[in-house]
């Protein structure tokens, strides 16, 4: 989304402050600025704060949800360039750049035909360890990758360590950012 955009609510719905992550609910009939609308959610201004509108409520803002369009692949296993794909449909509510280009994604191991059936592991970080956002963003990627066709399973670990530094930014992003 390249400009932002004033709606009036539809309806009530949920949203997450931003950077905090505190629940709020925000009343129908207020008016919000889209300020972000990247990979299927929502970041508002709205009463001089930011806060995050997931895309299973896209309703609530006159959006429609994104749907996902993978192929389901005819030999049961997972592919793997639908899970980068999936990832890179995460963002930071706070930053137009995904979670794979911000450098966030430490590991990520497909293990197909376990016990457990088909199985993802991530293992990630943020920006800042305080992040409030945390817990939304890790949510945010597992959900994405719950819905990767044949998946059964989805861990993601956080960890710190390394911690995050802006030399982990891919290129794109540094451009994006207004880095190089």
């Amino acid at each position: 989304m390249q400009e932002r955009e004033v709606v009036l609510t539809k309806r009530e719905v949920e949203a997450r402050l931003v950077p905090s992550g505190t629940e709020i609910m925000i009343p129908s009939d207020t008016f919000v600025t889209i300020t972000q609308a990247l990979g299927g959610t929502f970041t508002v201004a709205v009463n001089g704060n930011l806060a995050r509108i997931e895309g299973h409520d896209a309703d609530a803002l006159g959006k429609k949800p994104l749907e996902s369009s993978f192929e389901t692949p005819a030999d049961g296993t997972v592919n793997e360039n639908q899970v980068w794909e999936a990832l890179r449909n995460c963002y930071d509510p706070e930053i137009p750049v995904n979670v794979v280009d911000l450098g966030l994604i430490y590991e990520c191991r497909i293990e197909n035909g376990t016990d457990e059936g088909n199985q993802i592991h991530v293992l990630m970080t943020l920006t800042a360890a305080g992040c409030g956002m945390g817990p939304v963003i890790t949510d945010d990627v597992k959900r994405k990758l719950e819905h990767v066709p044949n998946v059964d399973k989805v861990t993601v670990e956080l960890t710190f360590d390394p911690p995050w530094s802006n030399d982990m930014l891919t290129d794109e992003a540094k451009l994006e950012l207004g880095m190089l």
